[in-house]
């Protein structure tokens, strides 16, 4: 049967910038829709496309505090450059700008839209472009993210009584997703990330576990540098895939940043579209109501690339691997050299490669030993 599906995007995602020099470009989500477009995947018989309905404060309640939620809103008015350290807001990494307050709520609103149309409105899966942000904490901007969309849509969940999977494929460690349900077990966190041992946010250890009744419900698989397709298809599957169907969740949310790419800019991986798809058959292959959100990506057209995979996927329509001669057009005007959709599987020069193996075989040891007992054991 054809699964139904729901495509969250608004034209005014592209409406406001971080800066010049900022390596978050709001163009990307533009560039994917256009990709897709391009692709004729916004035309799919099952599928339907959303514009965004900001989050409602008291939806944003359900994580974030006043404060925070008070200073978002008055610097948000604000044309002239404003910074509050004790919330995160101001420095170059989280910088504000007018209409900062409207933009992450449209983000935050479409992924909580995507958990409703999930749920409520009949829809097997729903992705929202412009989700994704999860590095925010409850009172304080991190990592490009200001309000963490992903929180606040399972909160939504967790109040219909549902069981939720989390799972985080961006490079960087989803730290607040995973802070923000450390200590429940309503709801399974896997993280699949470069490690944070000299990169950011720091965290991710596979020693964090979660505490109290969330003990080994937070799952992390730190990634060393120059991990290749065939180690990251390793983690997904020693990991991820059976923790995931042990656990056997209500709905399943997940974050699929395009940083882990080889080419990306601000990481070490190296990632290409070879196992960023495999990764997303075997999720549409569990059959489990799915809410997915954008993410990390900080080179253009492999956010477009993967983005456009993922929605395939997800409408399970078979894509060539060369770019549509349309979209060539369009972003060899932007300086933009790229003519293929699909990469095909890259392995990591030797040594590299070999220290990756060691570290991502000793976490999963670690992993196998402390938590599947728990996840396994208890739903398994």
């Amino acid at each position: 049967m054809e699964s139904r599906t729901a495509l969250i995007y608004s034209p005014d995602f592209s409406k406001f910038s971080y800066g010049k020099e900022h390596p978050f470009k709001v163009q990307r989500f533009r560039l994917a829709y256009e990709l897709m477009e391009a692709f004729e995947l916004t035309s799919l018989p099952g599928a339907r496309i959303f514009d965004c309905v900001p989050a409602a404060e008291s939806q944003l309640l359900t994580f974030h505090t006043h404060s925070y939620l008070s200073k978002l809103k008055e610097f948000s008015l604000s044309n002239e450059p404003r910074a509050d350290f004790r919330y995160g807001l101001g420095d170059i990494e989280n910088p504000v700008f007018p209409g900062l307050y409207h933009w992450a709520c449209l983000g935050a609103g479409g992924t909580i839209e995507a958990a409703r149309l999930v749920t409520e409105g009949g829809f097997d899966i729903a992705f929202n472009l412009a989700g994704g942000w999860h590095h925010a904490h409850r009172s304080r901007a991190s990592g490009f993210s200001y309000l963490n969309d992903s929180v606040l849509a399972i909160n939504t969940l967790l109040q219909k009584g549902k069981r939720i999977v989390y799972l985080d494929i961006d490079a960087h460690h989803g730290d607040g997703v995973q802070e923000a349900f450390y200590d429940t077990d309503q709801v399974l966190t896997i993280s699949i990330h470069e490690s944070g041992e000299s990169f950011f946010p720091g965290t991710g250890s596979e020693k964090e576990i979660g505490s109290g009744p969330g003990k080994g419900f937070s799952v992390n698989v730190p990634l060393k540098e120059h991990t290749d397709d065939a180690l990251f298809m390793k983690a997904f599957d020693e990991v991820a895939f059976p923790l995931i169907a042990a656990f056997d969740p209500d709905v399943m949310v997940t974050q699929l940043g395009a940083d882990t790419f080889r080419t990306d800019p601000l990481t070490r991986l190296e990632i290409t579209t070879h196992s960023y798809g495999y990764v997303l058959k075997k999720l549409k292959a569990l059959k489990i109501p799915w809410v997915a959100v954008g993410g990390g990506g900080y080179e253009n057209i492999n956010v477009a690339r993967a983005w456009t995979l993922a929605w395939a996927i997800m409408n399970d329509f078979e894509l060539p691997p060369h770019l549509p001669a349309r979209f060539i057009k369009l972003i060899s005007s932007l300086g933009y050299p790229n003519r293929m959709l699909l990469d095909a599987m890259h392995w990591a020069e030797d040594d590299d490669r070999n220290r990756a193996l060691d570290a991502v075989e000793k976490s999963i040891a670690a992993i196998k030993k402390k938590v599947f007992p728990i996840i396994i054991g208890a739903h398994g």
